[in-house]
């Protein structure tokens, strides 16, 4: 195998660049660089010389770190540099020439952890989020995730799992004897498993949200004030503000953090009956956007009445607020109870409209992960690996209610298996880990 190297700290200039070296080649170029090898896991300060023409490149910080005890499981390197761009260059130009040594891919330090059993897919995943983090809510989740919350979980069921093979496959051979579990036995472990299966799955939907963003969408009547509301929230901007009707005809979004969050905020065509396609088109992708949204505001000037009104959320739809936009141009009036008035062009109102999007937030996420403990399936692949999981243990446990004990129950409980194996990675196929790991950045 190659003895891989990148650059894994931030981008150049900085006050100290990471050269990461992996590989079987990491101990014979560091003996090459630095003159020896110093003691396992302890830094130490060292010249670094180029193997050919023996110049200084820097005094830097060196760690050597044998394997298997390391993040890839193979020796490792790392060189803690000045971190100059002209350093760097050099130190990389010097490892280009040593046999065996390369230039890592995207992703290709955690993909060898991943290979060489360091990490699970999961953790692996739970990585490469918590390297993508921008609110307090995600680095949460994805250090949870990073850390095997999930992993543990699959681990444990899959345990479980194996220990009803092992005692179906107990009934089938042994049947005479006493000491044998019994199928009703097995059965409560399944339906243990599963209740456990369905509690991570009912937190999937927020975690994918704190993942990727809540979505708020803006709606009202055309020139109800959404694109100056957007603008306010985006503190630039964003969206074209006319008093001509209609101006906004597609879907404009803008990712904002509120309360340590992560938000997409949509502005969307003005609701009204139209002759123009164009404008139709609009109305009919603001109407889907309502639709899929977390929580929908729906913006009317002060005075006037709302389309639809507040409504918490039924049938898996999106909560609903009024906002009273164009309090600037409001005398006076009474403010109906559960609405917020705002004014973009005065700033009224728009400290607490914020405020309230704030612990609405918050709500969604301490009600949303009460009970699963982080552990919940933060994406797509995840979610449909524990949905399959789920409707396996289901037929498991319908086949044996009335067939009992036969051969196709012990192949059964290993589909379950294969299905915990998709998830952790174990039987994924090529394709499914070079569009994971190709997330990552190249020293990572």
């Amino acid at each position: 195998m190659d003895t891989i190297y990148a650059l894994s700290s931030g981008a150049l200039p900085a006050g100290v660049g990471i050269v990461r070296i992996s590989g079987p080649e990491s101990g014979m170029a560091l003996h090459a660089l630095a003159g020896g090898l110093p003691e396992p896991r302890r830094a130490v300060v060292r010249a670094l010389v180029d193997p050919k023409s023996r110049d200084v490149i820097d005094e830097a910080l060196v760690l050597w770190m044998p394997g298997p005890g390391t993040f890839t499981g193979e020796d490792t390197v790392e060189l803690h540099c000045h971190g100059s761009r002209a350093v760097i260059a050099r130190l990389i130009e010097s490892l280009a020439q040593w046999p065996g040594l390369r230039m890592a891919e995207p992703g290709e330090f955690a993909r060898r952890a991943f290979l060489n059993g360091r990490l699970d897919l999961t953790e692996a995943e739970g990585l490469a989020d918590l390297v993508a983090a921008e609110t307090e809510a995600q680095r949460r989740q994805a250090l949870s995730q990073a850390r095997g919350a999930l992993a543990e979980r699959l681990l444990a069921w899959r345990e479980t799992l194996l220990r009803c093979v092992a005692e179906v496959e107990a009934q089938l051979d042994f049947s005479d004897e006493g000491d044998v579990g019994s199928e009703l036995e097995v059965a409560s472990r399944l339906r243990g498993v599963l209740l456990e299966v369905r509690e991570l799955l009912s937190g999937a939907r927020l975690a994918e949200r704190i993942r990727d963003g809540f979505v708020i969408v803006l709606v009202g009547a055309p020139n109800a004030g959404k694109s100056t509301l957007l603008n306010a929230f985006a503190r630039r901007d964003v969206a074209i503000v006319s008093a001509e009707p209609g101006t906004t005809r597609d879907l404009v979004t803008v990712p904002l953090e509120l309360s340590g969050y992560a938000v997409t905020l949509i502005d969307t065509a003005g609701l009204r009956e139209t002759v123009s396609a164009v404008e139709a088109e609009g109305v009919r992708r603001a109407r889907l956007a309502a639709e899929e949204a977390d929580l929908v505001l729906e913006l009317v000037p002060s005075g006037q009445s709302a389309l639809v009104g507040d409504a918490p959320a039924a049938s898996g739809g999106p909560d609903r607020w009024v906002i009273e936009t164009k309090a600037d141009l409001l005398e006076g009036g009474d403010l109906l109870r559960g609405r917020h008035r705002v004014s973009a062009i005065t700033g009224a109102g728009l400290r607490e409209l914020e405020l309230a999007l704030g612990e609405w937030l918050t709500r969604q996420g301490v009600d949303g992960f009460s009970g699963v403990s982080g552990a919940a399936p933060v994406n797509a692949r995840q979610r449909e690996g524990l949905l399959r999981l789920a409707e396996r243990l289901e037929s498991v446990l319908k086949r044996g209610q009335p067939r009992g004990v036969d051969e196709l129950l012990g192949e059964e409980l290993r589909g379950c298996l294969r299905a915990i194996g998709r998830v952790t990675g174990e039987v994924d196929p090529e394709s499914v880990l070079g569009a994971i790991f190709g997330r990552f950045c190249i020293g990572k």
